[in-house]
Parts: structure tokens; C-alpha cells; sequence
């Protein structure tokens, strides 16, 4: 089994890891908030210094202008998708972001190809901030999953799931699967976001993000029997308590808006999320460029996953809030013990 060195990436928060024929396509959000960009690996220890591709930028003005963020590398039907949300003007006075949930398409065998093409906005029958929109194909049908804010209820967004018609459009009217309402679901904000397919013999599991982006950040679990009806509510049973939450003694804190891949022996469940390894967050969480992707194994127990805690750092993280290059300079990947001899170097050379 393979040893995992976290983290896996600096200054991506959002991570997005799909296994392809053998390769690991990442991506996430940049800290500047205004490119999409992948990166392939054959392994995962191999994504902080594999080349990144940007494959789209923001808009000048308009829709998808503003703040690009989490974005998901998906295939469906032999052609590769990217669901992201972007905004077209600062906050609202509301304090919410202006989100909208959109798409891309590649049909070209390679997605770091130059072949993108918009397909536009995925509309929802409430035009109102939206955003982590995932997709997983089950039993022959596509579904749609995200986070949405609703006038008519309290807080910032909650879950919500639609079968598609293709891989842009809705086929019919959401359900809600969740919203925030236990007390971790609420600190500094309500919110139910980040939603993840994760699949285990007979069961079907989403985790998602809750409460703030900073400390309080943790991530929740809704399970349901495969075969029964995903767009019922009645289907699902959620957590009462957060499976993945910050963890002081090593170090991590916030950790969550994960995806799930494999091992590359195919062998283990890969939980890859983000988190900081510190406390002191000057001014707003978002603009803090320090919540790096990571990985950790999930173990499973007959009452369903067991996720662990964030394990401790084991390779170098920046101790500044400066925008690294994409490959994280020449710190990245040195292991702790090493890194303040290897930074001397650095810095005499």
C-alpha cells in the first residue's frame, strides 16, 4: 500500500481528484480565484510537481467574471465536463456571494486539450446563489448535486439533488436533501456545501462541508440503500455528529470540501480534502491562501465509513500568505524534518 505525504498540494482549497485510466487528474480552487487549471499524475504523491494546465479563465466582465471557485473535473458519456460556479459582481449587501452554477465541455480524448467549450449556466427553478454542483451517473441515470441558497429558509445554502437530461440541464424540479441544523452546521454561518459521492457495496453516501470556511469548518455524512429512490428525502438518514472535523494535536484545522478516489492499487478509499495547519486567519477565510489539498484513507466498519482525523503535515507548508507558483517553489515537497536546512539553501542560493 502506498505511504501518502501531506500535503498533496499547496494553495489548492476545494480538491477535486478523478482517476482515469490509471491517472490522477486534480483540480481546485486557485487562490486568485480566476482560472480553472488541471494537473495528471500517476500517482498522488506525484500532483505537486506535475505540470498544471489552465484550461479556462474568467470572463472579462459579466457572468463568470468574479471569483471562480471549486471546480470538479468529470466523464460522462465519453466526454469530460467541469462544473464550477463563478459570479458576476462582488457580495451581495445580503453578505452572500452573487454564485451561479456553470459548465464545460470536452469531447477531445485529452482534458488539458484546448478544446473547452461553455455550455452555460445550470438553471434551477430558484435564481439565487448556488455553487459545488457534483455529478455521479447511478444505475443508468445522471444526478446533480449542490448547495443553494433558498430566500424562504434560513441560511446559506442547503443540499440539493435533480436527475439530468444531460449533463447541463435539469430533469426535473430539485429536492432538498439537507440543511444546516445541528450546532456544528452553524458556526459563523449555516451552511451545507461541498457535496461528495462516495459508493461502498449496497450503499450510497454524500459527505459535505458545514458551518464557516475557517477553524469551525467540518464535514457531515447522508447515507441511502442502493436502488432506492435518490430524490427522496425519506431515503437518506443523516449524521447527527461530524465524521471529519479540525484536529488540534496534529495540527489541522477546517478540514473539508472533499472528494473521494482510490488507491492506486485500487485497494483503499482516498478522502482528499483541505485544511490549514493554523489558527491565526487575518481578515476574511477565503482570502487566506493556505488551505492545502490533502489526503487520508478511509476505513470502513459495518456501521459505514470511519474517516480518522486530519493527519499531521509531513512535507513543508509556506509560512506566509504569498500566492505560490503552481508547483509550490522549491520548499514544496521537502519532508518537515528537513525543511529548515533545505530553506537555508533556498535562501543562499
Amino acid at each position: 500500500m502506498a505511504v501518502y505525504n501531506n500535503p498533496i498540494v499547496l494553495q489548492r482549497a476545494d480538491p477535486w481528484v478523478l482517476n482515469v485510466d490509471g491517472e490522477y487528474y486534480f483540480t481546485g480552487s486557485d487562490p486568485e480565484y480566476n482560472t480553472i487549471a488541471i494537473r495528471r499524475a500517476s500517482a498522488i504523491n506525484d500532483l505537486q510537481k506535475a505540470p498544471e494546465t489552465v484550461v479556462w479563465r474568467k470572463h472579462e466582465s459579466g457572468p463568470c467574471s468574479k471569483y471562480i471557485w471549486a471546480p470538479e473535473l468529470h466523464r460522462v458519456n465519453g466526454a469530460w465536463y467541469i462544473y464550477f460556479a463563478g459570479a458576476e459582481t462582488d457580495f451581495e449587501d445580503s453578505g452572500l456571494p452573487p454564485h451561479r452554477m456553470f459548465v464545460l465541455e470536452n469531447t477531445d480524448a485529452d482534458p488539458t486539450s484546448d478544446n473547452w467549450v461553455e455550455k452555460g449556466q445550470i438553471k434551477t427553478p430558484i435564481d439565487s446563489f448556488s455553487l459545488d454542483a457534483t455529478t455521479e451517473v447511478i444505475d443508468g441515470v445522471q444526478y446533480l448535486v449542490w448547495a443553494q441558497k433558498d430566500p424562504s429558509i434560513e441560511g446559506n445554502s442547503n443540499l440539493y439533488i435533480a436527475p439530468m437530461a444531460n449533463p447541463w440541464t435539469l430533469a426535473a424540479d430539485p429536492v432538498m436533501l439537507s440543511k444546516p441544523e445541528y450546532d456544528w452546521e452553524c458556526i459563523d454561518f449555516l451552511v451545507n456545501e461541498g457535496p461528495a459521492f462516495l459508493f461502498h457495496e449496497d450503499k450510497i453516501y454524500i459527505t459535505y462541508s458545514a458551518s464557516g470556511t475557517g477553524v469551525p469548518y467540518a464535514v457531515g455524512l447522508l447515507a441511502a440503500d442502493r436502488g432506492s429512490d435518490l430524490t427522496d428525502p425519506a431515503s437518506w438518514t443523516k449524521s447527527p455528529v461530524p465524521v471529519f472535523k479540525t484536529c488540534a494535536e496534529n495540527g489541522q484545522y477546517g478540514p473539508g470540501h472533499n472528494s473521494f478516489t482510490k488507491s492506486e492499487d485500487g485497494s483503499q478509499d482516498l478522502m482528499i480534502y483541505h485544511a490549514r495547519n493554523y489558527t491565526d486567519i487575518k481578515g476574511d477565510p477565503l482570502f487566506d491562501p493556505n488551505r492545502h489539498a490533502r489526503v487520508g484513507v478511509v476505513r470502513w466498519t459495518d456501521a459505514g465509513p470511519d474517516f480518522g482525523v486530519p493527519e499531521a503535515d509531513t512535507l513543508w507548508t509556506p509560512d506566509s500568505t504569498d500566492v505560490l507558483p503552481a508547483d509550490g517553489g522549491p520548499m514544496a515537497g521537502v519532508p518537515v524534518a528537513e525543511a529548515s536546512e533545505a530553506k537555508a539553501e533556498v535562501l543562499a542560493s
